[in-house]
């Protein structure tokens, strides 16, 4: 099995180098010794949850946590850069597809407040439902033991989306609505794509009931393109962790 993961403040990790020793206290100090139950000499990794990893063994243990011997550092960076948009779905169906996404390499996620979505957040629940997607993309990453954290984004309406669009298509990334009336498929899309030159790549994602009409067009006018995945109709939480594995495929990463 893979060496488990834990975050500490990029500062630390920025200043580290081979054969210094960190202290890893707090939440994640405990974690690590009293819940991983990590003895000296058993592997470990530290990130920034910026993309800097760094890899170790267990030093020793401490009062409150434990100390890793530093024995390498990577920065893990790749481009394209892959975005979720995921509209506010019902029965936590958005925070199943952020959680996949988060797995699967989506560097951030953006909440959508779509037309037929029927969560709304509002008021003091807006916090703490953005508390909840953070807490949850935390957690995905070091599940799937990533050096980075995906960023989650302020909620956006569809009139702040087509703006962030048409923001983000100008400065080059790419913006793929999934829409199942669509007949160009996603898979031709990325295959047209110059890859080496792309940073961003964003990946739209409906709630029950589908993208309306009129918003598929404000996002198209936008600098947004539609593309289908298959015949197959998924749900809201499945949708983009199906987009962003064709994307892997394509790409070679996978």
């Amino acid at each position: 099995m893979t060496a488990p993961i834990f975050y500490l403040d990029p500062a630390i990790i920025a200043q580290c180098a081979v054969g210094d020793i960190l202290e890893v206290t707090g939440d994640e100090g405990h974690h690590a010794k009293n819940v991983k139950r990590l003895q000296p000499g058993e592997d470990i990794h530290l990130a920034d949850g910026r993309g800097q990893r760094v890899c170790g063994k267990v030093y020793q243990l401490s009062g409150d946590g434990l100390s890793v011997l530093v024995e390498s550092t990577h920065s893990e960076q790749c481009t394209p850069e892959i975005y979720l948009v995921q509209a506010l779905a019902k029965n936590d169906r958005d925070l199943l597809g952020i959680e996949l996404a988060t797995e699967l390499g989506a560097v951030g996620v953006v909440p959508w407040s779509a037309h037929r979505s029927i969560v709304q957040w509002k008021g003091s629940r807006a916090d703490k439902a953005h508390a909840k997607w953070e807490k949850t993309v935390v957690a995905a990453a070091k599940q799937a033991r990533r050096a980075l954290i995906p960023t989650v984004y302020d909620l956006h309406s569809t009139k702040q989306l087509t703006g962030f669009i048409e923001e983000v298509t100008h400065q080059g990334a790419e913006v793929f609505v999934l829409d199942e009336r669509e007949g160009f498929r996603l898979s031709e899309h990325i295959r047209q794509l110059d890859t080496e030159r792309l940073g961003e790549l964003y990946i739209v994602v409906g709630p029950e009931g589908g993208i309306s009409e009129d918003e598929v067009s404000q996002l198209i006018a936008a600098g947004a393109k539609t593309g289908v995945l298959g015949p197959e109709i998924l749900r809201a939480s499945t949708a983009g962790a199906a987009a962003i594995s064709q994307v892997n495929t394509l790409l070679g990463r996978w």
